[in-house]
């Protein structure tokens, strides 16, 4: 498997080669590719093809891209991984709003039929990688397909955060989030990593947890255009907006070998990780499938599992509900997503609380009556002693005296 990114004048595109059993429409003929070790199942099927790859950015007057002549029929590794085939047996997203803030969404996609509204024009997607991720996020499985959503009976809202070429720009991804959020959307996908905007999506993200919007986004680009190298091809290392903002949910990719992608721009800080390389699913035409690698496209699959958690536990606030996908995080590196973990959890592992104070018992006070009563008894008896004291020392004399008193000399 080999992830080739090119950056060229006709746009920049992810190509990944991948083997999975598909079957090919007579629009889209691609090689056969041989069987590799790290290859999804049916990789020995002698019929399997590669899957056209995923673009990221179109040069100007480069065509949209079309409906892809091939489909997967099989399940993706990243199924596998996150366990959906349990998750969903407990909650598959309905009743939930994912906000898709990228290139647009294509509206006559099957698996995603009746459950796409467009703000504006984002109901056209000329790229095709926001209907990419919205497919990842809430793709239905289709006849003859094995590809699904993690949260496959949510609701998509879609939100340009690009120009029709995918060129992203802070005003219109901070514009988008806003607008998700006041339009009721619980979570928020975005699909660029900005390394500008700090401010504007800071502030977008703010506005969006206040209204319990949870933002979620990649914590690195899907791939770096020549122009924003280094001298000698270094790759910025972030941070990256709106994924740097507080109370967003910053999300890093890897594979179906655990790590990422060689050469794959570096993520900034990410908090969570989930699969994002050699990731399949629907295009923005027809019933076929592409295929891409990036941390937005893991980015996607987040968003998802916050939709399932928010239709299982809508009582949780937007913190509580990332603080659950953390807390039930596979250990790693960067904790990597589980959605089933998180749906099952009995108890959320909050902080324990702080010990109050408890007030010092006192003993009750005794009855101050025999306490006086004593004082009393103790002074008359000290009178009396003295009492007689003085008649032990005057009563001798006076009898001496025949009780006369005394005379002067």
């Amino acid at each position: 498997m080999r992830n080739v990114m090119k950056g060229r004048s006709a746009g920049l595109v992810l190509a990944v080669a991948v083997v999975l059993p598909v079957t090919a429409g007579p629009a889209l003929a691609l090689p056969a590719a041989p069987a590799a070790p790290s290859a999804s199942p049916g990789a020995g099927d002698p019929g399997a093809t590669l899957l056209p790859p995923l673009p990221v950015r179109l040069g100007e007057g480069n065509p949209c891209t079309g409906a892809s002549g091939q489909t997967a029929t099989g399940a993706t590794w990243s199924q596998t991984a996150l366990g959906l085939s349990r998750a969903q047996r407990i909650s598959r997203g309905g009743g939930v709003t994912v906000a898709v803030v990228d290139t647009g969404v294509a509206t006559g996609v099957p698996s995603l039929s009746g459950r796409v509204q467009a703000v504006g024009g984002a109901a056209e997607d000329c790229v095709g990688h926001g209907t990419f991720a919205a497919g990842l996020i809430a793709a239905a499985p289709e006849k003859g397909s094995g590809i699904t959503g993690v949260a496959p009976q949510a609701e998509i809202l879609a939100l340009s955060g690009t120009d029709d070429r995918g060129v992203p720009s802070v005003a219109r991804v901070a514009a988008g989030i806003r607008t998700a959020a006041d339009r009721g959307a619980r979570v928020i996908y975005v699909g660029q990593a900005l390394p500008v905007g700090k401010a504007e999506l800071t502030d977008a993200v703010a506005h969006a947890t206040r209204r319990d919007a949870l933002v979620v986004a990649p914590a690195a680009p899907d791939a770096v255009p020549r122009e924003e190298q280094g001298p000698d091809g270094e790759m910025p290392e972030g941070p990256y907006w709106p994924a740097a903002a507080p109370g967003a949910l910053a999300v890093v990719d890897f594979g179906p070998g655990g790590v990422r992608q060689r050469n794959a721009p570096p993520a900034h800080e990410p908090d969570l990780s989930a699969p994002g390389s050699e990731m399949v699913s629907v295009g923005p035409e027809g019933t076929g499938h592409y295929i891409g690698s990036g941390a937005s496209l893991a980015a996607a699959g987040v968003a998802g599992a916050a939709a399932l958690v928010r239709a299982y536990h809508p009582d949780l606030t937007a913190a509580e509900v990332t603080r659950r996908l953390l807390d039930t995080a596979y250990p790693s590196d960067t904790p990597r997503l589980d959605p089933y973990a998180a749906l099952s959890l009995v108890q959320d592992r909050a902080e324990p609380p702080a010990p109050s104070a408890v007030p010092a018992r006192m003993p009750v006070p005794a009855d101050p009556a025999p306490h006086h009563r004593s004082l009393t008894i103790a002074a008359v008896g000290l009178a009396t002693v003295l009492l007689l004291a003085a008649l032990a020392a005057v009563v001798p004399r006076g009898r001496t005296r025949n009780w006369r008193p005394p005379t002067a000399p």
